[in-house]
């Protein structure tokens, strides 16, 4: 039943997120709210970058570097397509994660950077949460984001 549980978590947090990942492209990729905030096409790389870092403490293995944590958008998302396949392929890396452990697993601990240890359970929770937040990010820049020049804020 766990197992259940966490498949549908997933899937619903991919059906909702892709109500704004279906409707970037790359005209409205370099949208922004402010001349301070990330585009919508980093917003989404990033997401598909951390999708693949966070399995990572889930030992799951990952060829993916970091190009957005902590970083500036400085045109890391402009390849939609490449964008889209990260975030794909994150889900499915979620989906299989699941399916390969045992119930025991998700209460266990791991060691994180920016949490400490906590249990996977809750760093699985965070990783839905992180997409869910993202993409209202990106879904009100695709509502309310302009094209901004070099310098404005």
């Amino acid at each position: 039943m766990q197992k259940e549980v966490l498949q549908n978590l997933v899937s619903q947090n991919q059906m909702t997120c892709s109500y704004s990942f279906d409707r970037i492209t790359e005209e409205n990729s370099t949208l922004r709210l402010t001349g301070n905030t990330a585009s919508i096409g980093f917003i989404y790389r990033h997401i598909g970058e951390c999708i693949h870092l966070f399995c990572s403490f889930f030992d799951v293995p990952t060829q993916v570097q970091n190009t957005t944590i902590g970083k500036t958008d400085d045109g890391q998302g402009k390849n939609i397509n490449e964008s889209r396949q990260l975030v794909g392929e994150g889900f499915v890396k979620l989906h299989q994660l699941i399916k390969t452990q045992v119930d025991e697993y998700w209460v266990g601990n791991v060691e994180t950077p920016f949490f400490g240890t906590i249990p996977r359970i809750r760093l699985f929770a965070h990783v839905l949460f992180h997409n869910s937040h993202h993409a209202g990010q990106i879904s009100l820049s695709l509502a309310r984001g302009r094209i901004f020049s070099a310098g404005e804020v």
